[in-house]
């Protein structure tokens, strides 16, 4: 009878703490799925504003360098310049001749989670599309 007894505690033991586990773990990854979707705002949301800058003015590209604390998140816009194969055209990496008209536009959001921190970038090219 003891030895029943102490069986069915530690299967209700057990299975209380897998209980928990896969609740802990559920939120944990709904967080991670929530910030997810919140960075995918904030990198939109940055890339608009480097739009909008663009389409106010072209001189205010070429000035875009910002850093803010959005909540947990800290989201950075940075506006670099463009080279171009001299023959081609194709935007290089190195070499070539300025573009002036072109900026390589780049978006970070990072936070923390879990411990680490995470960073999600997204870049793109802008062109100057009013002159």
């Amino acid at each position: 009878m003891v030895i029943e007894v102490l069986i069915a505690t530690s299967i209700i033991a057990v299975s209380i703490l897998a209980t928990t586990a896969v609740a802990q773990k559920s939120i944990f990854v709904s967080r991670q799925a929530f910030h997810s979707t919140q960075v995918a705002f904030l990198l939109e949301e940055g890339a608009e504003n480097a739009r909008i800058a663009r389409d106010n003015a072209w001189s205010n590209v070429d000035s875009l360098n910002s850093l803010e604390q959005i909540g947990i998140f800290t989201r950075t816009v940075v506006a670099s310049n463009v080279n171009r194969d001299n023959t081609t055209k194709d935007i290089v990496g190195s070499g070539g001749t300025l573009d002036s008209g072109t900026k390589l536009i780049t978006v970070t959001v990072s936070w923390g989670e879990g411990g680490t921190t995470v960073t999600k970038t997204l870049q793109f090219y802008i062109m100057d599309i009013f002159s």
